[in-house]
């Protein structure tokens, strides 16, 4: 996979409430049209969080599936047997949603207009919602999911139904001061389960140079001029030699396959320190590379692991609603893949995938640097 720069687009929209349509008249702008940018120091990671835990069975013709989202394992595992019947794809529903909590955007790009909810994520996979408040089925990733979208007061509801009576509800708000946008995310099952708050910030959409000499930000409707910008390919990786390393927590189904929060550290250290890094160990300062994996154990015992690889960096930028300078998080690159197989090899599989990822991340940046 080639690095990447999409941004996370989340298009919302909005419809009047009242039976009687309202006058024409210009629509004000949404407070949560925007930019955004994942705050994680305002943000909740739970070790573990989702639905009660299954045991999934596996497909017909015995092959794994994982889900498209990197984090941490489902809880619950090591479970006994429950009496709930689940289908395979309910399991694949399960499992895809869950990795999308587990881990969410780093940015978003809000625009709210009287048509249509469209989301796009980083990988150009896009849904349409329509907040009418009506069921309405959306395919996500080759699966049909029902959803439904309505507006709330100031917020907006989104309700994907998962499977008799298993309900994953996001709500969207605004906050004025500061500005943020707030996605909250609960996993129903019979009108309770676990919850998650993300907070995201406003985020960088054009930076602009300093006023000449005077020692202040030129305001953001002076963009930077294209002859200012180093536009050579992989520009934002030359100098590039120190990184820091992050790997999240692993849960008990990850563990209960094998998965080793220490060795997978340890793995991805000797990978980037033979690659000529400094290297700092749980450290998320200037540039880092982010290890998310998220694991789960099928009905016939095979492991599947969805594992993430992000490059992430930190920069200054003046926003199109600022005077001054603020420090955003900014992502460089992602790779990722999935891995399924027996418990025996199953942790070296998805070492040996993280590996990969690693040496292509540091592959391009020594190109960058040539």
């Amino acid at each position: 996979m080639k690095r990447s720069f999409v941004l996370v687009w989340f298009v919302l929209t909005a419809t009047t409430g009242g039976i009687v349509p309202a006058p024409a008249r210009a629509q004000a702008a949404s407070p949560m049209a925007g930019i955004w940018t994942l705050n994680r120091s305002l943000s909740e990671f739970p070790s573990q969080i989702g639905f009660n835990a299954n045991w999934w069975p596996a497909s017909t013709d015995g092959q794994s599936t994982g889900s498209t989202g990197g984090g941490r394992g489902r809880r619950g595992a090591g479970a006994p047997f429950s009496g709930r019947s689940e289908s395979y794809d309910d399991a694949q529903r399960v499992q895809m949603l869950t990795a999308e909590v587990r881990t969410p955007p780093v940015r978003l790009m809000v625009v709210d207009t009287p048509a249509a909810v469209t989301i796009t994520n980083e990988l150009g996979q896009s849904r349409t919602l329509h907040p009418d408040g009506k069921q309405e089925s959306i395919e996500i990733q080759g699966m049909l999911i029902a959803v439904t979208t309505r507006r709330d007061g100031d917020r907006l509801v989104v309700a994907y139904h998962v499977e008799r009576d298993r309900e994953l509800r996001y709500t969207f708000s605004h906050s004025a001061s500061p500005s943020q946008l707030v996605v909250e995310v609960q996993f129903l099952e019979h009108g309770a389960g676990d919850k998650v708050r993300r907070v995201y910030e406003p985020g960088v959409e054009t930076a602009t140079p300093s006023a000449a000499g005077s020692g202040t930000a030129s305001p953001a409707s002076s963009p930077k001029s294209p002859d200012d910008l180093d536009q050579r390919p992989g520009a934002e990786l030359r100098g590039l030699k120190a990184v820091g390393i992050v790997v999240e927590d692993l849960g008990a189904q990850a563990t209960a396959c094998g998965l080793s929060h220490d060795a997978i550290e340890s793995a991805l250290t000797k990978r980037l320190t033979d690659g000529g890094f400094a290297v700092r160990r749980n450290s998320d300062e200037d540039t880092y590379v982010y290890i998310n994996v998220m694991t789960s154990r099928l009905g016939d015992g095979t492991c599947v692991s969805r594992y993430d690889t992000f490059l992430y960096s930190h920069a200054t930028a003046t926003l199109s609603y600022r005077q001054t300078p603020v420090l955003v998080q900014v992502s460089l690159m992602h790779r990722g893949g999935i891995s399924g197989g027996a418990l025996s090899t199953h942790a070296a599989s998805v070492v040996r995938g993280l590996q990969n990822d690693v040496d292509v991340i540091v592959t391009q940046i020594h190109d960058a640097n040539k």
